[in-house]
């Protein structure tokens, strides 16, 4: 199965520290939201990242797949 690239946009900007958290992954500013840019290589890569973002306390908006 080939990798997709995902964007999780969650509330609010983020830390410099909560950024280290994604090192393979985008982060960028869109306020009143922070993106979050990369490769999904398989379903449970995609709920591990998804499960990163609760832990750290994020709030997320949406999740998409989109096209690279």
């Amino acid at each position: 199965m080939p990798s997709r690239r995902y964007e999780f946009r969650v509330a609010g900007r983020v830390s410099e520290r909560t950024r280290g958290a994604f090192p393979d992954m985008s982060v960028v500013d869109a306020p009143p939201e922070t993106i979050i840019l990369g490769e999904v290589i398989d379903d449970s890569h995609l709920h591990g990242v998804l499960a990163l973002i609760q832990n750290l306390g994020l709030q997320v908006v949406s999740v998409n797949q989109v096209r690279r």
